[in-house]
C-alpha cells in the first residue's frame, strides 16, 4: 500500500496513540491556530512516548481533509521548526513532509505531515512534561516521570542495575554465588567484587551491594527488592478466572533460580500428547526452549526501577501470557525487536552470560544469556513451528510488554498423558508402566490382566495381551482375578 493511501486510511479512522490531526488557521503570514503551546505539548508528548505523526490541515472532529493554502506551506513549516527548537527543552527532532491528499470533492490539497520519533531524552514545554495516552496527551505523574528520566537521561553515567541498594552491605553477599562470575586468580575478593560492579559505594561513600549484586549474589534478593520475582498462575481454561485457577506460585530467589523454577512450573502444568504412528511420538503443549528464552529475557530486560511491578506468567489452555514491567528500552519497537538488540540492564546481561544453566537441561545452551541476541528469533520461529501461530508482542501503556505464546494443538489420534494417568489409576494394577519422573505414560506398558486358575468360568487371556486406548474402559471394569481368588 502506498504510504499516502495508508495515511488517508489512518485519517479516516481518526486519532489514536500514534496520530494527531490539526486544522490550521492563518492571519496574514502568521499561524494563529493551533496555539503554540498546545502544538508544542503534542510534539513533546509523542517524543516522550513511542513517537507519532501530526497531520496539519485536517479537522480533528470531522476528520475532513481541508488542506493548507499552497502559499502558506513555507510559513507553516518554519513555524513548526521554530516550536521544535524554542518551545521544548531539549529541542525535539522531527521530520516535516509536504504531501497532497484528496479532499471530500476528490481534489488534491496540500497537507503538512510532522513525524515525531521516540526520543532518547525527556522533553519539557512551558506547560510541563507530557506523554501520549490513546488519542490525547496527559501530564506525567512524578513516579512515571522519574522512570522516564531513568530510562532516557543522556547524562546518566551509572545504569540502574549498577546502583547501590540502600541498607545492604558486602556482608549480605553469598560469596559462593558471587564466585560464579569470577575468574580464577590471586586477586582479592573485594577487588573482584568492585570490578564486577557487584559492590559499589553510595553517595556517602559507604560500600553497598548493587541491584545486580542483590539479584544474583544473595540468597534472598526479595528482602531488599520485593518486586523482583515472577508471579506464576495456571488456569484450567482459556480465560482469567479465579474460580478456574489450578496452580499458583510466587517464584523468588536469584534470577537464575527464578528462570528455572518458573520453567518447572510450566512443565508441571502443561500437557504432553502421545501419538502412536509406528514409533511413539510425544508433543509438548509448549516448547521449553521458547519458554526458557522468554523467561531469561524477562528477568534480564525488565525495569527494576518500577517498584511493585512483577514479571507475571499466566498459563491457559491455549496460550501463555508473559508480562514484563517496563517499556521498550531506547528506540526499540515491537516490530524491530527481531532485528535489533538493546540492553536496558547491561550489567545483568553480562553476568547472566556467565551463569551456567546446569547439565542435562536440554535447552540448547550452557549459559542463561546469549549475547548474540538470538532470543526473540528463537521464540518466534520455534513457537510457530509447534503451534502454527506466531507469538505476539504488545506494548501496554508504554510501561509493560506482553508476550503471548500459543499452545500446540493435539491431533485427532493423540492422547493426553494426563488422561492416560487418570485411566491407569482406575485399573487394578495401579501405576504399572507409569513413568512418574517424566510425567509420561507408555501406552504399551498398560497392564495385561491374566485369568487365574481360581478365576470365574475358566476365561483365559494371553499374558502378553496389550490394552489399546480403545479397550481400556472395558479393562478398567473387569473383575480382578486376584480378588476372586481371595474370596475363595
Amino acid at each position: 500500500m502506498d504510504r499516502h493511501d495508508d495515511l488517508a486510511r489512518r485519517i479516516r479512522l481518526g486519532e489514536d496513540s500514534e496520530l494527531e490531526l490539526k486544522q490550521v488557521f492563518f492571519s496574514g503570514n502568521r499561524v494563529v491556530g493551533p496555539r503554540r503551546d498546545e502544538f508544542a505539548d503534542e510534539m513533546a508528548a509523542f517524543a516522550n512516548g513511542g513517537g507519532g505523526t501530526i497531520v496539519l490541515g485536517v479537522d480533528d472532529k470531522t476528520r475532513e481533509i481541508l488542506g493548507v493554502p499552497l502559499e502558506q506551506l513555507e510559513v507553516l513549516e518554519a513555524w513548526v521548526r521554530e516550536l521544535c527548537n524554542d518551545a521544548a527543552k531539549p529541542p525535539i527532532d522531527v521530520v516535516i513532509r509536504k504531501l497532497e491528499l484528496p479532499n471530500s470533492t476528490g481534489d488534491l490539497v496540500p497537507l503538512v505531515r510532522v513525524d515525531v520519533a521516540r526520543s532518547l531524552f525527556v522533553h519539557k514545554t512551558s506547560n510541563g512534561y507530557f506523554r501520549r495516552l490513546g488519542s490525547s496527551k496527559r501530564e506525567m505523574a512524578p513516579d512515571i516521570l522519574a522512570r522516564l528520566f531513568q530510562e532516557r537521561s543522556q547524562s546518566r553515567v551509572i545504569r540502574f542495575d549498577e546502583s547501590p541498594v540502600p541498607r545492604t552491605s558486602p556482608d549480605d553477599l553469598d560469596v559462593e554465588l558471587a564466585r560464579r562470575f569470577m575468574r580464577d586468580g590471586a586477586e582479592p575478593l573485594e577487588t573482584s567484587l568492585r570490578k564486577l560492579r557487584i559492590v559499589a559505594n553510595d553517595e556517602d561513600d559507604v560500600p553497598r551491594l548493587t541491584i545486580a549484586g542483590v539479584l544474583l549474589c544473595t540468597q534472598e534478593p526479595q528482602r531488599w527488592l520485593p518486586h523482583a520475582q515472577i508471579q506464576a498462575v495456571s488456569y484450567a481454561g482459556d480465560r482469567k478466572d479465579v474460580n478456574y485457577q489450578s496452580d499458583a506460585r510466587d517464584v523468588g530467589g536469584t534470577l537464575d533460580v527464578q528462570v528455572m523454577e518458573a520453567l518447572h512450573f510450566v512443565r508441571r502444568n502443561m500437557q504432553v500428547w502421545a501419538t502412536k504412528s509406528g514409533a511413539r511420538v510425544e508433543t509438548a503443549q509448549f516448547s521449553e526452549r521458547v519458554l526458557f528464552e522468554a523467561l531469561v529475557n524477562a528477568v534480564a530486560h525488565r525495569d527494576y526501577s518500577m517498584a511493585g511491578a512483577r514479571v507475571r506468567l499466566h498459563m491457559f489452555g491455549d496460550r501463555i501470557e508473559l508480562y514484563v514491567p517496563g517499556g521498550l528500552a531506547n528506540t526499540l519497537t515491537t516490530d524491530s525487536m527481531v532485528l535489533r538488540q538493546y540492553n536496558r540492564n547491561e550489567l545483568l546481561v553480562s553476568l547472566l552470560a556467565r551463569c551456567s544453566v546446569g547439565a542435562n537441561q536440554g535447552l540448547g545452551r550452557s549459559y542463561l544469556m546469549d549475547r548474540r541476541g538470538d532470543g526473540v528469533p528463537i521464540i518466534l520461529d520455534e513457537s510457530e513451528k509447534l503451534s502454527g501461530r506466531i507469538p505476539s508482542y504488545t506494548l501496554i501503556d508504554d510501561s509493560e510488554l506482553q508476550l503471548v505464546i500459543w499452545s500446540a494443538l493435539p491431533t485427532a489420534t493423540s492422547v493426553s498423558t494426563a488422561a492416560i494417568k487418570a485411566l491407569v489409576s482406575a485399573l487394578p494394577y495401579v501405576g504399572v508402566g507409569l513413568e512418574q519422573d517424566s510425567g509420561v505414560v507408555d501406552q504399551n506398558a498398560l497392564p495385561a490382566q491374566n485369568a487365574s486358575a481360581e478365576g470365574a468360568a475358566g476365561a483365559e487371556h494371553d499374558a502378553s495381551e496389550e490394552h489399546s486406548i480403545s479397550d481400556e474402559d472395558d479393562s478398567a471394569t473387569a473383575e480382578d482375578p486376584h480378588q476372586t481368588a481371595d474370596k475363595d
